[in-house]
């Protein structure tokens, strides 16, 4: 018995990547409340165009750690607009996989993603940058 605990665990097949698993939550909890809250845009709007399509990038295979040692994932959300080229990092932030809390950058500051949902959000200190070595 001693020794199986030894022996290396291998994922199963089913159980998805970090990567997807980021994907998903990015997928989730920003780009579907972005789309939701786009299509109640008014066309009159002096505010940009809706983008016709986003997709989710995850920028690392595997997660950092930040200052308080808790793991991360960088993401880009890329946009185009009508049948032209995809413009990348349109949206830029992090996911941390244990809490699925989201994180995007808005100038040199990180705030939570509900930021772009309309929701008050103040920087968020340490967060998103990797902890710095020693």
């Amino acid at each position: 018995m001693l020794a199986l605990s030894f022996a290396p665990a291998f994922a199963s097949a089913d159980e998805p990547t970090l990567a997807a698993q980021v994907q998903r939550r990015v997928e989730e909890g920003l780009l579907k409340p972005l789309v939701d809250l786009d299509s109640r845009g008014s066309r009159f709007s002096r505010a940009r165009p809706m983008p016709r399509e986003r997709r989710v990038r995850i920028l690392q295979a595997t997660a950092t750690l930040d200052g308080a040692a808790r793991p991360f994932v960088a993401f880009a959300i890329d946009v185009r607009f009508g049948g032209g080229e995809w413009q990348e990092n349109d949206i830029v932030g992090c996911a941390y996989p244990r809490t699925g809390d989201l994180f995007v950058k808005r100038g040199d500051a990180y705030r939570r993603a509900s930021f772009l949902l309309g929701k008050s959000s103040d920087p968020v200190p340490n967060v998103c940058q990797a902890a710095a070595r020693s």
